[in-house]
């Protein structure tokens, strides 16, 4: 397994580097067996917003990814879909933060004929159409499942597994650091600045 401190450049990632981030588990909390499917069920996870406002200023781009199949089952619409992130990046602007582009995949495994839902990387290659500085080389990805890993993997990106489990790391070599959440994620980049400069 790789070690993404061994990976950065000395004072950590620099304006030339991609954050790429999940949404449910990572910017919100995820809904049991369910979706966020309007504003009112939307809720950040504490120290986020905070998070995201350090981030946006060590990172040239922050991109959200992430899967929505509760359009493709029905239970939302892509203008709910809409609502929820046109409000989301509101508090995100309002505490300081930016986020560059948000791109969802709502399709079921069956219907997904783009590519776009993780584990697969259309919406990496999308954002890197979008936006041809992105270096995959140069891009971290960090989401709460093994999926959102093998998403990175896939484009060729860095990995950061949220989680607080204890278990051992998987063994396939997707993971290069598991952290508890993006504002532990956001310290751990100012350790390893801190410590590349002493």
């Amino acid at each position: 397994m790789s070690s993404l401190n061994t990976i950065l450049p000395p004072f950590g990632p620099d304006r030339s580097w991609t954050l790429f981030i999940d949404r449910d588990g990572v910017i919100n909390q995820k809904r049991d067996n369910d979706y966020v499917k309007h504003w009112g069920e939307f809720i950040f996870i504490p120290g986020v917003l905070d998070a995201l406002s350090v981030l946006s200023q060590r990172f040239g781009r922050l991109i959200v990814v992430t899967n929505q199949r509760g359009i493709g089952r029905g239970l939302m619409t892509e203008a709910d879909l809409a609502d929820v992130h046109a409000r989301m990046m509101q508090e995100i602007e309002a505490a300081g933060g930016k986020i560059d582009r948000i791109y969802h995949a709502p399709h079921l495994a069956g219907d997904d004929h783009r590519g776009w839902r993780k584990p697969k990387p259309g919406m990496a290659l999308q954002a890197q159409e979008d936006f041809p500085d992105i270096d995959f080389a140069k891009s971290i990805v960090i989401g709460d499942s093994l999926s959102d890993m093998m998403f990175g993997r896939n484009a060729g990106m860095h990995t950061v597994w949220v989680t607080e489990e204890t278990n051992p790391l998987p063994s396939d070599d997707s993971v290069d650091l598991r952290i508890a959440g993006l504002p532990e994620f956001s310290q751990w980049l100012e350790r390893v600045q801190q410590s590349s400069s002493s």
